[in-house]
């Protein structure tokens, strides 16, 4: 769809903030309820949440260039915030979509049905998207099939549809390079705003609204992407600062152009569709959506009355370039570094128009990133590259030549084989059986790690065997298909340079921080948490109940 460490404020931006800065009228928010048990919430809620999420963003990459940050953007959370050292994901389908649904909702994707980023129908076959909705439109853009424009296939409710039914007032608003990184986050009754790469604009659904408000529109008349067309993406860093990253236009890069400096639509005579799409591949992507965060915290008033609002963001550009050139590249190291001088501008606007000590910044990410296969094999682990096609057709012949059937497995829906029910009862087989006998054959594939079937995920049966609870929790009764599985350590299905979605400790393993001195003090805790903790830990912070599918508990703070 969809030197670079100081970004000018528009005027009105500037002029908004500094007239919201100077209210003084407005009162604080009332304490909420008693909180959980090791929650401080200094007598009153935050006015504003912050929610922060770094798409494809390891844990690994947090530690490796922590003394390469700035004052005040990571280093904000890791010097005077709470960090958590061992956060994970704990299920098995680390993509982009699944990491969403879990942040705000507290739960996995065998109950927020978001089992991946597209999947199959389960009785058709018929392609879904995680996001998509025939009845809800882009306003302002072409909308093509499966298109994300709302949160229909989301089961369960966020922490901003909880916060939204006890007080009306609050605003919940989400925003992302990519329409599931803004759906997921906005929940149920929250707006989504999500990054059109055919116009290089911010458009919601008509899901949300009939139109956008006044400040979108002219937001996206300013036409602030094309500000970075022909700009340059230069190393913030001297050259010996990237040592201990893998140097750029390595011969396994999948992508073209992969070398700093980089400049954005320089094949483009104009902006364009091209020029839009490749900002996705850029820290310009971040840029871009810390501005569109400016504008609704100015525009919306966001923390500015005794309702507490949400504000989320998605950041999708580390997502992009680490699929494009690995976590392992140079590119991803000064992305990072870009990310962060980013971060630090955004936190002092914030500073000053909603007030340091009247929000809480939450940041994680929804997946990690494994190291590219070919890096992987030469520094002597096994390692390598699947073919997704050729193992179907293989496990299609090992069941036709059991049960007589060509084809009895339609395909792949997101992490699992689906089977062709309708031949299945057309030749009056044993769904049970095919599901087993596929099975069996898939873990004699190489690179295959671990596969249940529907019948040993539903009874639990397999329980404690390898992998097979990151398994179920990714493998939904309604939506997945008939044997779930994982692959080895090292091993990937596609051409991409590099990519994720395993339960192995490069794609688990990903940052939590808080931010927030009167609710979440400041420290380092090495207890093991999970992402889903995250919600119920915000809503004992503001006094609401938990999401109620939520799974996860309140994270323990630092100090207690």
């Amino acid at each position: 769809m969809k030197s670079l460490s100081h970004f000018s404020r528009r005027a009105l931006l500037v002029l908004a903030s500094a007239l919201l800065a100077s209210c003084t009228s407005i009162p604080p928010p009332p304490a909420g309820p008693a909180p959980a048990a090791g929650i401080a919430t200094g007598g009153a809620r935050p006015r504003l949440v912050v929610f922060l999420a770094i798409d494809g963003l390891p844990q690994r990459q947090v530690m490796a260039y922590r003394d390469q940050l700035a004052p005040d953007g990571f280093a904000r959370f890791l010097d005077r915030g709470a960090w958590y050292s061992e956060a994970r994901h704990a299920h098995a389908f680390t993509v982009t979509a699944a990491g969403h649904a879990t942040m705000l909702t507290g739960a996995y994707p065998d109950r927020t049905g978001i089992i991946g980023n597209g999947w199959r129908d389960p009785a058709t076959g018929a392609p879904v998207y995680n996001t998509s909705d025939p009845g809800a439109k882009y306003i302002g853009n072409e909308t093509r099939p499966l298109d994300g424009t709302s949160p229909r296939n989301l089961r369960v409710e966020t922490l901003g549809d909880v916060l939204r039914r006890a007080d009306p007032r609050s605003r919940v608003i989400a925003l992302s390079g990519k329409d599931r990184g803004a759906i997921l986050t906005a929940g149920k009754s929250g707006v989504a705003y999500m990054y059109m790469d055919g116009s290089g604009e911010f458009a919601s659904s008509t899901y949300y609204m009939q139109e956008h408000p006044a400040w979108v529109t002219e937001f996206n008349a300013r036409k602030p992407a094309d500000r970075y067309f022909k700009a340059q993406w230069t190393p913030l860093l001297p050259q010996a600062a990237y040592e201990r990253s893998i140097p750029d236009d390595q011969p396994w890069f999948a992508t073209p152009g992969g070398k700093l400096p980089m400049t954005l639509g320089g094949a483009d005579a104009a902006p364009g569709p091209s020029f839009y799409r490749a900002l996705l591949r850029s820290p310009f992507i971040d840029a871009l959506s810390l501005d569109f965060a400016r504008a609704a915290v100015a525009a919306e008033a966001l923390g500015r009355d005794a309702a507490t609002d949400i504000l989320a963001v998605s950041l999708s550009g580390h997502d992009y370039v680490n699929h494009a050139w690995s976590a392992e590249s140079r590119l991803s190291h000064d992305h990072f570094l870009q990310l962060d001088r980013l971060l630090q501008s955004f936190f002092r606007d914030l500073d000053a128009s909603v007030g340091a000590g009247n929000y809480l910044a939450v940041l994680t990410s929804d997946h990690g990133f494994m190291p590219p296969p070919e890096l992987a094999a030469a520094q002597g682990r096994p390692a390598g590259r699947l073919n997704s096609g050729q193992i179907l057709a293989r496990l299609n012949a090992g069941l036709e030549k059991r049960f007589g059937e060509p084809k009895l497995l339609l395909g792949y829906s997101a992490s699992s084989l689906l089977a062709d029910k309708s031949a299945i009862a057309r030749k009056n087989l044993d769904a049970d059986a095919v599901a087993q006998e596929a099975r069996t054959l898939l873990l004699a594939e190489p690179g295959i790690a671990a596969a249940y079937t529907r019948r040993e995920l539903e009874s639990g049966s397999r329980a404690g065997a390898p992998l097979f609870d990151a398994l179920r929790k990714s493998w939904h009764p309604q939506v997945s298909g008939d044997v779930q599985y994982t692959l080895k350590p090292d091993f990937m299905f596609g051409s991409a340079t590099a990519t994720h979605g395993s339960p192995h400790e490069y794609d688990s393993h990903v940052p939590i921080l808080l931010w927030g001195p009167s609710w979440v003090g400041a420290g380092r805790v090495d207890t093991r948490v999970e992402v889903v903790d995250i919600a119920p830990t915000l809503a004992a912070i503001l006094g609401v109940a938990p999401p109620p599918a939520s799974e996860g508990k309140p994270l323990p703070l630092p100090g207690h």
